[in-house]
């Protein structure tokens, strides 16, 4: 039987998720998921029977945490860095998810990357940021994580589509400075957004953040949902985000 260390190389750790005993590889040197994947493995409304496409899945924390929530019945992760599909798939095999999730080191523009028209939902937590939004490198790992230099929003609303079913869900998370350019995309590639959450670090701040779930061939009309406060009075998470951390 393999050994923790075992599938860990140079300058990684291994994070407990506090859900189900299921861990994940980090490299602090490349890029470490943050509340936003949390936040949406919790708002994704997806079913045990589903196959999930994550999109831009980085080290897998998103795969990782719908199966933790049995949310999903097979994921399919897609990420274009070799270094973090490289670590994506060792925590898959941390966890012994082989049977469960796949990955898939290629960019979501290839159109032979993943299969059309096969998915129940896409979940997705993109780059935020537009490429000449104070990048120092753009061949920088961190920087290819947060900024819109393999690809912008529209790119991934358009995979999203493709490979989503009719109804089919796609859930994602932004900012909320770029909702009007979001929607436009997701109009043209025949998406229909119809719930969304704001996210407030506290109560009385702007949101910093949305989670969107957008339906292939949907009708219009949405629903907004009441918003997720972060931090309570004293700076501690409030009840809702701490359930969305631990079992």
């Amino acid at each position: 039987m393999n050994r923790m260390n075992d599938f860990l190389k140079d300058g990684e750790r291994i994070d407990d998720l506090e859900r189900g005993g299921y861990r994940v590889i980090q490299n602090p040197g490349l890029f470490c998921f943050g509340m936003d994947a949390v936040l949406l493995s919790a708002f994704a409304k997806t079913k045990p029977t589903d196959r999930v496409l994550d999109l831009c899945s980085g080290n897998g924390i998103i795969p990782i945490l719908l199966i933790a929530r049995e949310k999903a019945k097979s994921v399919t992760g897609i990420e274009i860095q070799s270094t973090s599909a490289d670590i994506f798939k060792r925590s898959v095999g941390l966890n012994g998810l082989e049977d469960r999730v796949e990955v898939i080191c290629a960019d979501i523009k290839d159109r032979d990357a993943f299969g059309e028209g096969e998915y129940d939902a896409v979940t997705c937590n993109p780059p935020y940021m537009s490429a000449g939004d104070g990048i120092v490198n753009p061949g920088d790992a961190k920087a290819l994580a947060r900024h819109e230099i393999m690809c912008d929003f529209a790119d991934v609303a358009k995979a999203a589509s493709k490979a989503l079913k009719s109804g089919g869900k796609f859930f994602f998370v932004h900012r909320p400075r770029r909702l009007t350019e979001i929607f436009a995309a997701l109009k043209d590639c025949g998406l229909e957004a119809k719930r969304m959450q704001n996210i407030h670090p506290k109560e009385g701040s702007p949101a910093n953040m949305i989670l969107v779930e957008a339906v292939k061939d949907g009708r219009v009309q949405m629903v907004i949902e009441p918003p997720l406060i972060v931090y309570d009075e004293k700076g501690e998470y409030t009840k809702e985000v701490r359930s969305m951390y631990y079992d």
